[in-house]
């Protein structure tokens, strides 16, 4: 056993079928709050349908409670990435089940959502890509594997390396945190398991304390709707931060379809009160730049002043918009 954690594959343990190891192993498992058992839903399969619903959304409404109790290092979090994002770096989701495809599916909404370029937030999931969609046994116990997925993505001392594990023991996890501090990036633990094995590996813990599963052991339950929630409030905090919203709007969309061009339109006419023709008209004139369009009409200022503002302000519009007062249009 490798510092309380089995390095051997469920396989490989039935091959090998030593009673000790196996009763230890067992003995190991119990201890996890993610496999306790939930006295409130003991007679769960006696329950009538809406019965059985309640018992669930009664167990969901804890959720959001243990989620705010750790905001302080959701924001610590927050700031890590953030300071990642500004000097060249990448964020990476590291999971296994449901853990994994939560991190495959924020890293999969930056895009669109804001605009970011697809290397800048990044999934890895035990048993790679066919993992996304069914289970592959074994991969969560792979250590080795989390270790050389964090090699194949060429992980640097600049980015950022987030373990996603309900238990806070899953061993591509655990290899995949190990490895990413070897090099040097910075480490960030996300489990919903008191005092867990990747929270003392990580620069910062998360651990929303939601308490046994309605199905013990269902982690795709509580437990993947606290992961969701806090990977929803750090890639959305960072994004903000970094100027990708202005007001609540997303302000940095690629006008890619007219559904886009006209959001874009109406996020003007909205920000600035301007009419439809004059906001289709700047919008034209910033080259379909919903930023810099928006720096025109705040700052009064041109297109080429605008776009320096923007570059001076690392596309942050409400200090682009500062910076474009103090110039003379034709600068």
């Amino acid at each position: 056993m490798r510092m309380g954690l089995r390095t051997t594959t469920p396989k490989k343990e039935r091959e090998n079928a030593d009673p000790e190891i196996l009763e230890e192993i067992d003995r190991e498992f119990q201890k996890l709050l993610t496999e306790e058992r939930n006295l409130a839903t003991i007679d769960i399969d006696k329950k009538s349908i809406p019965e059985i619903l309640k018992a669930i959304n009664s167990e969901d409404k804890k959720v959001p409670y243990a989620v705010e109790k750790e905001i302080p290092n959701i924001a610590k979090a927050v700031d890590l990435v953030v300071s990642s994002f500004k000097t060249g770096g990448r964020l990476f989701y590291a999971g296994a089940g449901t853990s994994g495809r939560l991190g495959v599916a924020d890293a999969a909404e930056c895009p669109p959502t804001f605009n970011t370029p697809p290397h800048l937030v990044q999934a890895i999931i035990a048993g790679g890509k066919k993992a996304v969609w069914r289970s592959v046994e074994g991969a969560e116990d792979d250590y080795e594997s989390g270790k050389e997925a964090i090699a194949k993505k060429r992980v640097c001392p600049k980015d950022i390396v987030m373990g996603l594990s309900a238990s806070g023991r899953t061993l591509f996890v655990v290899a995949a945190l190990e490895e990413g501090r070897r090099i040097g990036a910075k480490t960030v633990a996300v489990s919903t398991t008191p005092n867990s094995k990747i929270a003392g590996i990580a620069d910062v813990a998360i651990t929303p304390v939601v308490g046994p599963e309605v199905i013990t052991g269902s982690t795709r339950m509580k437990a993947g709707t606290a992961e969701k929630l806090v990977l929803n409030m750090i890639s959305t905090a960072s994004m903000i931060r970094m100027g990708k919203v202005y007001s609540n709007l997303m302000i940095d969309l690629k006008p890619v379809s007219e559904k886009l061009r006209s959001r874009a339109r109406r996020i003007l006419k909205i920000l600035t009160g301007i009419d439809s023709k004059a906001a289709n008209e700047i919008f034209e004139q910033s080259e379909r730049n919903l930023k810099a369009a928006l720096v025109i009409i705040e700052a009064n200022t041109s297109r080429k002043v605008a776009l320096k503002a923007l570059e001076e302000s690392s596309g942050v519009v409400r200090k682009a918009i500062e910076i474009a007062r103090k110039r003379s249009p034709t600068e």
